[in-house]
């Protein structure tokens, strides 16, 4: 949210994020609900919300997450289980009343589908644009800041992916109603990295002293950069790199998991890195990043495979996962293995964004 709807926010009662960034989490009593600007809108289930609540501010990086934080998006993201699996016979109301409006300036299916599923499942109805860098205003020349001015007069909450790395922070100290980072360029992806971590605690049952393996397109994916981020909260974490040279792990990602403490290594050799790892964290090579440069792409695609030899060395207890979409970086056979996740990770995404969206919104 832009600072002037900051600055008539009570002092936090209670920080769930981490004391460096700018939006914490906000005990809030009905008296103090945020006031919004003069054309922001305002919904009747936020004027009619009259319990102290705990509510976030933006969700733009995954460094800004706390372990308190984490753990009460967990817990609510459990609780969303069961208000999913009971939508089917009496639909939630939680959101009754909001509307979310959904800007993607890329292509997008599962992250879009997701935020819009989970907004509908908890009773709220969604304003959605798909592709709007090329059929918006933005074809005409209008700025991303008077698209969120202009699109927060409609809407209680944005969830905005784009091409340009910081785009989403650049929404949010725009917007006077809350923003969602849902991937920006290269940049990151908070609540993909949010699924991800949630899918390894339901999946391992720990994120203390867990082996991972990030396999792929850690240049340009902003799922691993996200990820390992978010990972590096945790206690005695190891992280494998396992890449092509043309698309390895940026420093920026390696400095501050020194600053950390957390271990790193690189390799090429995927199948000694699977033997070791708790989880392998499959990504494809992302051909669109590398413009003209089709010869580098062909070079890195295809150099890492997960097959039936990587399951033979895989531990039993492991799990495999992956962003989605993928290409050929995993074969079909691998589908029927137990240890294949990803799909239940996709799952698991929506129950994280109900969580997020019931935490915006209304708090807990």
């Amino acid at each position: 949210m832009a600072a002037a709807a900051r600055a008539a926010l009570p002092r936090p009662h209670l920080s769930l994020f981490s004391s460096s960034h700018r939006s914490p989490h906000l005990s809030l009593t009905p008296s103090s609900a945020p006031r919004l600007r003069s054309g922001a809108a305002t919904s009747p289930a936020l004027q009619q919300h009259h319990q102290v609540t705990t509510r976030l501010g933006d969700v733009i990086e995954a460094q800004q997450f706390d372990r308190d934080a984490l753990n009460e998006i967990f817990e609510v993201a459990r609780e969303m289980e069961a208000v999913e699996r009971g939508s089917h016979g009496a639909p939630s109301r939680v959101l009754e009343g909001y509307l979310m409006a959904t800007l993607f300036y890329e292509p997008s299916t599962r992250t879009r589908l997701s935020f819009e599923a989970a907004m509908r499942r908890l009773g709220g109805e969604v304003l959605t644009t798909e592709n709007a860098r090329e059929f918006s205003s933005a074809a005409k020349g209008e700025t991303l800041e008077d698209t969120i001015r202009t699109v927060e007069g409609y809407s209680d909450i944005i969830v905005l992916r784009h091409f340009e790395s910081g785009a989403a922070r650049k929404a949010a100290d725009t917007a006077n109603i809350p923003v969602i980072n849902a991937g920006d360029g290269p940049g990151q992806h908070p609540t993909q990295a949010l699924l991800d971590v949630y899918t390894i605690k339901r999946e391992i049952g720990t994120l203390d002293g867990i082996k991972l393996g990030l396999v792929g397109d850690l240049a340009n994916g902003r799922t691993v950069r996200s990820l390992a981020y978010l990972i590096a909260k945790y206690q005695n974490i190891k992280i494998y790199f396992v890449s092509p040279d043309v698309v390895k792990m940026k420093d920026d990602i390696k400095n501050y998991l020194n600053s950390k403490g957390v271990e790193w290594e690189e390799s090429s050799d995927l199948l000694e890195v699977a033997s070791k790892c708790d989880v392998i964290y499959q990504t494809r090579i992302q051909k669109e990043r590398f413009g003209e440069r089709i010869d580098l792409y062909e070079a890195a695609r295809g150099k890492y495979i997960m097959d039936k030899k990587v399951l033979d060395v895989l531990p039993k207890h492991a799990v495999i996962m992956h962003p989605l979409p993928r290409l050929d970086e995993i074969t079909v056979e691998v589908d029927s293995d137990p240890r294949a996740a990803y799909f239940r990770q996709a799952k698991n995404g929506l129950y994280i964004r109900m969580a997020l969206l019931k935490l915006l919104l209304v708090g807990h």
